[in-house]
């Protein structure tokens, strides 16, 4: 017999779920700025190659620490801070002078996507009441998040050059504002939350084997997904030699560059017109 369940606050819930999407837009955004990095720095493949870790690999390692400590406390002001945090290391990626401070800022933004979501997650179970569907929609808002980083990062960094990533804090500052916004709508999420903890007392011991297995099959599909999402649109560039695609000019970082890993263009040499066999002399 299915259980009575209490009816999930649609407004926190919407308000939660489109800060989720303007969150998620900057773990999808960092591989969307890879082929802008090529272009315009003209990082090789291999140093490119660094940027998307500096901000999933670390994200990944620390996301389980503020998950510990959001089952200890409540700290539902993450939500605001961890969003504007997220977005100021992608919207410093593109202004940053060398290759080491972009790896810094990427990194932070990861940290900062991190401490998001554990948090979120928790504020979300409340205003859903144990709702699957209103959880569903929270979930949605951040694929949407994410589907939509290549078209504004395109949006901008095409327009404007690498110089004008400051304008990619946007949705930060909205969604930021979105989360406070759901967290005054939300009455006394803390208690509230430490009721819902006090109630999962008896749910059982943690199954260790099935959590394994899964968390392997999520590394095998994130191996595919975020190096698809690297590289696809260097693979794109390469096979259709797009004209809008600017020449890389010199690269500036301190990266050493392999053969194998260089750019085409960089593969390639120079055409400056000059003749061996004229004795140096242009025709």
């Amino acid at each position: 017999m299915l259980k009575n369940r209490t009816t999930p606050h649609r407004g926190p819930i919407a308000l939660l779920s489109l800060g989720h999407a303007c969150v998620d837009i900057y773990q999808g955004a960092v591989s969307a700025l890879v082929p802008f990095f090529v272009s315009e720095r003209a990082y090789s493949y291999a140093a490119a190659s660094g940027v998307v870790p500096a901000a999933s690999l670390l994200s990944s390692v620390v996301q389980p620490l503020f998950g510990a400590l959001t089952d200890r406390w409540a700290m539902p002001w993450l939500l605001p801070v961890s969003t504007l945090v997220g977005g100021a290391g992608v919207a410093l990626s593109g202004v940053t002078g060398s290759y080491a401070m972009t790896l810094a800022v990427v990194a932070v933004s990861g940290i900062g996507v991190a401490a998001y979501h554990p948090e979120s997650a928790r504020v979300a179970r409340l205003a859903s009441r144990g709702s699957h569907t209103a959880m569903s929609w929270f979930s949605l808002g951040g694929n949407l998040g994410f589907a939509a980083a290549p078209l504004a990062v395109a949006a901008v960094i095409s327009t404007g050059g690498l110089r004008a990533s400051p304008l990619l804090a946007v949705p930060a500052v909205a969604g930021a504002a979105l989360c406070a916004a759901a967290l005054r709508a939300l009455r006394a999420p803390g208690e509230a939350a430490g009721s819902a903890r006090a109630g999962r007392g008896g749910a059982g011991r943690d199954d260790w084997p099935s959590f394994l297995r899964l968390s392997g099959a999520i590394m095998c599909r994130s191996i595919v997904f975020v190096g698809l999402s690297a590289f696809i649109s260097l693979y794109v560039r390469e096979r259709t030699k797009a004209a809008n695609w600017p020449v890389p000019r010199p690269c500036s970082c301190s990266t050493p560059v392999a053969p194998w890993a260089r750019s085409p263009e960089a593969r390639s040499p120079p055409a400056t017109g000059v003749s061996r066999s004229s004795g140096g002399r242009t025709p």
